[in-house]
């Protein structure tokens, strides 16, 4: 979905903070690969998902209120059978309802969990001096620990992409430390370029944090993602 009817629909209703499905949908515009997921509102939808995806699965609160999900109890992951599943989607109710409670539940987004892997972040700012910049670098909770990022402003092309991932200390992480497997970085560099299109093409953004994307030795899929417009 183009990224200006989701733009005008949050201006609507007075919001500047996507969702992440939201969010999912204009980076799939993007062709920037996202996790296998689905919005539900009933248990049985839910279990039809993990029927056909398998299990583990990780389920997120659906909320145009709630911008962090995991402070607000939002997240449950490592769900692997049907009884988890059951309880996990009444405990993240319940958490919303005690944590939350002006929130207003549009659902809950049941996604595959992918496999441990190697995860950075791909991000962007609108900075008052030189615009749009885009942001590398270890993700998940590595990204606040050590600060291990590279910028660059857009547009870039795939030779500053490929010294985005180099400059990075975490680089030898993604080479495959200790014996393990090289990442895809052709996948990553592809996301950043794609990523980096999508920020020249929309000033409306003001922040983007795509975290984690899973850097995989096939491939590189974006697990979560937040945008935040003017």
């Amino acid at each position: 979905m183009k990224p200006e009817p989701i733009f005008d629909q949050a201006r609507k209703e007075n919001r500047k903070n996507l969702t992440e499905l939201e969010s999912r949908e204009i980076l799939k515009h993007y062709r920037i690969p996202v996790v296998d997921g689905l919005v539900v509102q009933q248990i049985e939808d839910a279990l039809a998902f993990a029927d056909k995806r398998g299990y583990p699965l990780v389920l997120k609160v659906v909320s145009k209120d709630i911008i962090h999900k995991t402070d607000a109890g939002g997240v449950i992951t490592g769900v692997k059978n049907e009884k988890e599943l059951r309880d996990g989607l009444i405990e993240l109710i319940k958490n919303i309802k005690k944590n939350k409670p002006e929130a207003r539940i549009d659902g809950i987004f049941v996604q595959k969990m992918l496999p441990k892997a190697a995860e950075v972040i791909v991000g962007g700012k609108k900075d008052p001096t030189f615009g749009q910049v885009l942001l590398f670098g270890l993700g998940g909770v590595f990204v606040e620990v050590f600060n291990d990022v590279s910028f660059r402003v857009v547009p870039i092309n795939e030779k500053d992409a490929v010294n985005m991932i180099s400059e990075i200390k975490g680089v030898k992480v993604l080479r495959g430390a200790r014996g393990q497997k090289p990442v895809d970085f052709k996948a990553l560099v592809d996301i950043l370029i794609r990523t980096s299109r999508m920020l020249e093409e929309n000033d409306d953004i003001v922040e983007l944090d795509i975290n984690p994307v899973f850097a995989l030795t096939e491939g590189a899929v974006a697990v979560d993602a937040r945008i935040i417009i003017d």
